[in-house]
This record gives C-alpha cells, structure tokens and sequence, in this order.
C-alpha cells in the first residue's frame, strides 16, 4: 500500500489544499492529513477546529485521515509509516523552498520521497495567510475554502 502524509498547518485549509489532496488521491492508496503543530507560527484556529473541518471534508472519503503531529515531519512519517510526503506547488517560490526540505528529509531518511504536485492556475494564488487576512479584515474569503470552513 502506497501511504502518503500531506502536512500543513492548514489554518484554515483552502481550496487550494482540497485540490492537492483530490491529485494526491490518483497517486496514492491512502493519504493522512497531517496537522502540524508548529509553535513559531501563530494560529487563527485552534487545532481542533482545524481537524474537525478536515474530518468534515473527506468523511465519506475511507481514503483519507487526520492526524496531527509536532516536531519533524519526517519523524512522523517513519513513525505511521508513510513512504511519501505530498507537497502542492504553487510558484517557484514554493519549489525552491520545498526543494530544499525535501533534500534534508532525504539525507535524514532516504527510503521516505516527496512527491510534488502543481496547483491549478485558478489556486495558485490562493493561500492560508491571504484567507487569514481575508477573515481578519472582514473580506469575502468563503470562495477560497471548502463549504465546511465556511462561517
């Protein structure tokens, strides 16, 4: 069985998340949505919330959990054991910097690949730090998440 984590804060998790997943889901047998834990990074929504919108999206999907996790991803990879760690791509930006992660996961261990998918055009824009600041300023942010995010 091919087993995949896809990790993130996902605060919240987007349209753009959902479609990485969907792509995610023609490559691998199973996909655990890992919710990091990232103590230098400010959330907007708690951990609970985070994974109960997650559950809510993908709960007729057997496919597909939730997990969250601290610490290094690649630890937590070992630790379910998963073979691949999905990563979207939105710009170049996102691969340089992806790249670099991948690279240091690979020399810390190397039975455990990323895999990166490209984002659609029309999500390549969108991002869980614009939604943010759409739901901080009071901006219409609901044509970026999935209905289940939406309040």
């Amino acid at each position: 069985m091919k087993l995949a984590i896809f990790p993130g804060t996902f605060d919240p998790f987007t349209n753009g998340h959902l479609q990485i997943v969907k792509k995610g889901l023609k490559l691998f047998d199973h996909l655990i949505i890992a919710v990091g834990e990232n103590p230098n990074k400010e959330q907007m929504f708690s951990l609970v919330q985070r994974r109960n919108w997650i559950e809510d999206i993908f709960k007729n999907n057997n496919n597909v959990s939730v997990d969250n996790y601290q610490g290094l991803t690649i630890q937590f990879c070992k630790d379910v054991g998963a073979q691949f760690i999905l990563r979207g791509l939105r710009s170049s930006d996102d691969f340089n910097f992806e790249k670099q992660i991948a690279l240091v996961n690979e020399k810390l261990e190397s039975d455990i690949q990323s895999v990166f998918v490209m984002s659609e055009e029309s999500h390549s824009q969108i991002s869980s730090t614009l939604v943010r600041e759409l739901i901080r300023y009071q901006g219409d942010f609901r044509q970026f998440v999935p209905k289940e995010v939406r309040f």
